[in-house]
């Protein structure tokens, strides 16, 4: 040993002395110069097992990667997929988690179909985008609308979703119902513009009976801005065990129905506007300026 090291053959007397300076806080180019140790191999065993002070560790630009590196790896994942994963190489990936134990081998069939998953991961992700960036378009073409437009509009959503009467049943009440939140908030600014005061709105929840009867109330009274308590009987549907279900979930909040009491006069008005409409409607209409739909 003490060939080997040449002016170094103290080394443990140097280790402690490398040590207790580390412990101080120094750095290790700090230590470097005051024990005069120009060898890096031998800095590195004098000082093995002792931590850096935490202010000699700066902050790291990748340090987020490193850790998602990290946590990729420890599920699994192999260089490759991180790699495509982070976009990040894969040497700084090596350095990052060569540490930790190599995930198991899988056979050619599961690594295929993890590939694909992947693939269509990314392809899902960019039809999304495009789906919004559509939407977001379309929206923009709407832009403010007239007094006119909203009228027209609120009689065609009430005579596709409102109740209607009936030859054999004589029922001229305007009730809406729909589980649509922006639905509701444009029927009722059509009522609103149409002159309807909210004093003569009665409201009630129709809920399927799995769904939070209570939460969903809460909800509906709060879009609409009346008191819960203002609510009639909640109408519960009973399940059919034949049918599955898909509106379940917390996002689930049954419908909301609206009642215009002593509505028949606006129900004949309502049915009159939606003939006058059809009868309206002649010829070729031109298609939006925007181009084809």
């Amino acid at each position: 040993m003490a060939h080997s090291l040449g002016k170094y053959a103290d080394f443990e007397g140097l280790r402690e002395r490398a040590v207790a300076l580390r412990r101080a806080g120094l750095s290790r180019r700090q230590i470097r110069d005051r024990l005069h140790v120009d060898n890096n191999d031998l800095l590195n065993r004098l000082l093995q097992g002792e931590p850096a002070p935490e202010w000699t560790k700066r902050p790291n630009a990748k340090d987020d990667l490193r850790a998602r590196a990290r946590e990729l790896r420890l599920q699994g994942w192999t260089y490759d997929q991180i790699q495509v994963e982070l976009a990040c190489s894969k040497s700084s990936i090596s350095l990052w988690v060569r540490d930790l134990p190599k995930p198991e081998r899988r056979d050619p069939s599961e690594q295929a179909k993890l590939a694909s998953r992947k693939r269509w991961e990314h392809e899902l992700a960019i039809r999304d985008e495009e789906r919004q960036r559509t939407k977001a378009g379309a929206a923009a073409e709407i832009g403010a609308m007239t007094a006119r437009e909203l009228f027209t509009a609120g009689v065609a959503l009430y005579w596709a979703e409102g109740s209607k009467d009936k030859t054999y049943a004589r029922r001229e009440n305007v009730l809406f119902v729909n589980s649509d939140p922006g639905v509701i908030r444009v029927y009722l600014a059509w009522l609103d513009l149409l002159g309807v005061e909210r004093e003569r709105l009665a409201y009630r929840v129709m809920i399927h009976i799995t769904g939070d009867v209570e939460g969903a109330k809460r909800y509906w009274a709060d879009l609409v801005g009346v008191d819960v308590g203002t609510f009639q009987k909640t109408t519960i549907k009973k399940h059919n065990p034949k049918t599955v279900r898909k509106n379940v979930g917390d996002n689930y909040r049954g419908c909301l129905v609206i009642r215009v009491s002593q509505g028949a006069e606006l129900y004949r008005r309502i049915e009159g506007w939606w003939n006058g409409m059809v009868d309206a409607v002649t010829g070729i209409i031109p298609p939006l300026s925007s181009g084809k739909v």
